[in-house]
């Protein structure tokens, strides 16, 4: 039964999947110590890596696993002679000489490489076809705004990784749901990657929707439509205890113990820290400090409580600002807008940058495929399907749960007031790259053209052509590259990103800041 499941696992899945790892190795991992200097969030990051390195007491406005792992790769690697350099502050400014970012980006980077094979299975579980899998892969390998973020200490890698953990044992437990051994294993591991998403960023949040979600695996009578998938009736009981029970378990477990490590490990108080080094905390929290002493319900609640009142402290989106870097939520799937990380011009001619910048190939596409994907769905509901009208969707109750997964998320942003930036598009990005793959799959016939698996072998090439392309194009300003002003102008593509270069004139689209103003 198994064997018949897993048709696609042979030899030409595995060399394929060892060739996008080792792809994805080159553009992830290879040389990701350069820049050799701070940029963007490490400046929070690396600060308080070097507590956890040092037992210093600390609040912050993440949960713990992301900075543990940045700290962790440092202990692993000691590639620092001092590691406390940054332990009186929240933001890391004069690097000390010969600093090394060999320890401080390891995890981050390996775990963004590792997201690739991960992301490869899932398409071929998806597809059944190793090919088109692996060219589908090439949605996040060759993306230069997943890259050029992923290859700092930075926490968006790690959720990510654990976000399509999470995705993977979804996937999986509808196949393992009738095998003893399988399901339970998948419920357990869904639980232990969702909370260890948790633990890394709040915004994971949104992937407790493949909960209800997964339910759907259990029903014991076939639903007749796409949308009875998702009455929870008739569902058999004994294997939903057991997937809540141990998927709880493994949530409860990782995310509790990652908070408990933190507080176990912030002892020491410098006064240099925001209130005294203590944090807003309380006195009891400060009793708890003193004596050595851990209460994780108490401390988890004023940790929690810490991370809303910082938020709460965050400014709102400022378009006529000239520094502002934030972005509206509904610019973001096109690739809006851009962000200039690092900039210097080390031989006084050519400038090297280190630039957020989406591979269009990749966004734009995939976004394309968000609006099919509304189309196909509000074609069933309002066209119903019978015997003189259209078929039904094959693909369609994965494409309503990657849909509205997408859409759940981008609702839910839409009621923060604080400034968002690109990357917090990252996760509907991952939820799109599947979405993406069904309606890829779905698609037969457009017009009077149908589209055969022969077609498609040729689309999904033309696909990984173009993905590849738009890298290369790119690619400057994901790796420090030298590049003079004349061919950064040519990557100005579009101006709703307002990419801009040193000495380029200024393209806002959307607004012009104050001080620009004559």
């Amino acid at each position: 039964m198994a064997s018949q499941k897993f048709e696609w696992l042979n030899k030409q899945s595995v060399l394929l999947g060892i060739i996008l790892t080792g792809l994805a190795f080159l553009a992830y991992v290879w040389n990701y110590t350069n820049p050799p200097y701070l940029y963007w969030d490490e400046n929070y990051h690396i600060a308080s890596a070097q507590k956890y390195l040092n037992d210093v007491y600390f609040m912050e406005p993440h949960p713990p696993l992301g900075k543990m792992l940045i700290a962790a790769g440092e202990a692993l690697f000691d590639a620092n002679v001092e590691d406390d350099t940054f332990i009186g502050t929240d933001y890391a400014k004069q690097l000390p000489p010969d600093f090394s970012f060999q320890g401080y980006r390891f995890f981050p980077v390996i775990l963004a490489w590792l997201l690739a094979p991960l992301l490869y299975w899932i398409f071929l579980m998806i597809t059944k076809r190793p090919l088109w899998a692996f060219f589908l892969s090439f949605l996040y390998v060759f993306d230069n705004a997943l890259v050029t973020h992923s290859r700092a200490a930075m926490l968006d890698s790690t959720m990510l990784f654990f976000c399509t953990a999470v995705i993977a044992m979804y996937l999986a437990i509808g196949v393992y749901k009738n095998n003893r051994n399988g399901l339970p294993l998948c419920s357990l591991l869904f639980g232990i990657a969702f909370g260890a998403a948790m633990a890394t960023k709040a915004l994971a949040l949104i992937m407790v929707l493949l909960v209800p979600l997964t339910l759907d695996h259990f029903h014991t009578k076939k639903p007749k439509s796409v949308w009875q998938h998702f009455n929870l009736k008739n569902l058999d009981i004994q294997k939903t205890c057991q997937f809540l029970t141990l998927g709880i378990a493994g949530f409860l477990i990782t995310y509790v113990g990652a908070w408990h490590l933190h507080f176990m490990q912030g002892k020491t108080v410098i006064p240099s820290l925001p209130d005294n080094g203590y944090y807003q905390a309380s006195e009891q929290y400060k009793t708890l400090i003193a004596e050595g002493r851990t209460h994780v319900p108490l401390m988890l609640r004023e940790n929690l409580d810490f991370l809303s009142h910082y938020s709460g402290g965050v400014p709102k989106l400022n378009l006529c600002k000239g520094d502002e870097n934030g972005s509206p939520y509904f610019f973001w799937p096109l690739g809006a807008r851009s962000i200039n990380y690092r900039w210097e011009t080390p031989d006084g001619t050519n400038y090297q940058y280190i630039t957020l910048v989406a591979n269009p190939a990749v966004w734009w596409l995939v976004f394309a495929g968000v609006i099919v994907a509304f189309v196909l769905l509000a074609g069933t509901m309002l066209v119903p399907a019978n015997d003189a009208g259209p078929r039904r969707l094959v693909y369609g109750q994965e494409i309503c749960v990657w849909f509205g997964m997408w859409a759940s998320y981008m609702l839910a942003v839409s009621q923060i007031d604080r400034v968002m930036y690109l990357y917090h598009y990252f996760l509907p990005l991952l939820f799109s790259f599947i979405l993406f793959a069904y309606v890829f799959l779905e698609i037969r016939q457009i017009g009077n053209l149908r589209i055969t698996d022969k077609h498609k072998q040729w689309i999904a090439l033309l696909i990984g052509v173009l993905i590849f392309t738009g890298f290369h194009f790119f690619r400057a300003l994901t790796y420090y590259e030298p590049i003079d002003d004349a061919a950064f102008q040519k990557r100005m593509i579009f101006r709703l990103w307002d990419l801009e270069c040193v000495n380029c004139p200024k393209q806002r689209l959307i607004a012009t800041p104050i001080s620009q103003k004559k």
